[in-house]
């Protein structure tokens, strides 16, 4: 049977999306899913998304890594599966859906989706440069000098599987400020390497950032692009009205054959 699939990437964070309404995919495929996924033998993707029918929401977010596995909130796939919800005509400018780590509401807005993220209420500084939080995804976060020729598969592989982060593991990122901009690079737990953008990671070392004097929003530079977080500092340790922002665009469709 052939499915059709849609291609996204949000600031060079590729993603597969299937429209699951009817259920149409087998949500328990996880070996299919790692192969659709596969740069090789696939079509290739960091990650895999479902958009589900859920009673009270727009829709649902089912989101897998690129090894098959149900995973934590994916920052650059919640604004692609927003785009291609409002694509499809699910949903107008707005929307509120639900997500592994809860509700979410997002607008569609001059070519850029704004992406509420949860709140924010810890912020573990490890070091005077190295930081620990969860925006929806565990990210360790790490300032740096001279990022672009910094080692990050090397050194973000160490720290992913370090016993300081047993038994989950974390995604790793690492950050430096470049004028009025903050260049980051991640290694994603899941895909196993860095990736070109990682919205919740991102947002993440925003945070970690204007606790050292970055202004709010940021403005952040990926491999894959140009995104801007905003947030309110409303505690010692709270930040909420959590956005990510940035371009989702579709690459191209197709059909998968759920039989291989």
């Amino acid at each position: 049977m052939n499915i059709t699939f849609y291609k996204y990437q949000g600031t060079g964070n590729d993603f597969v999306l299937v429209d699951n309404r009817t259920n149409i995919f087998d949500r328990e495929r996880r070996d299919l899913v790692a192969q659709i996924c596969h740069r090789r033998f696939g079509i290739g993707a960091d990650g895999f998304i479902l958009l589900q029918n859920k009673e009270g929401y727009d829709f649902e977010m089912v989101y897998y890594n690129a090894d098959g596995n149900e995973s934590t909130m994916c920052g650059n796939g919640g604004r692609c599966i927003v785009q291609f919800a409002y694509d499809l005509g699910v949903i107008g400018a707005t929307t509120r859906f639900l997500a592994v780590d809860g509700p979410h509401d997002a607008q569609v807005k001059d070519g850029l989706v704004h992406l509420h993220m949860i709140d924010v209420n810890t912020v573990n500084k490890l070091s005077t440069d190295t930081f620990f939080l969860n925006t929806g995804s565990p990210h360790y976060v790490e300032k740096v000098s001279a990022i672009e020729q910094y080692p990050i598969f090397e050194k973000g592989k160490t720290i992913r599987y370090s016993d300081a982060f047993k038994p989950g593991g974390t995604n790793v990122n690492f950050m430096e400020m470049q004028g009025d901009t903050l260049f980051v690079r991640t290694y994603e737990r899941g895909v196993e390497d860095e990736t070109y953008s990682c919205g919740t990671g991102v947002t993440a070392a925003a945070i970690a950032a204007s606790t050292i004097g970055a202004t709010v929003p940021v403005s952040v530079k990926t491999l894959g692009g140009n995104l801007s977080v905003s947030f309110t500092k409303s505690g010692e340790q709270h930040y909420s009205d959590v956005y990510l922002i940035g371009p989702a665009k579709r690459v191209f469709a197709g059909q998968i054959d759920v039989r291989f």
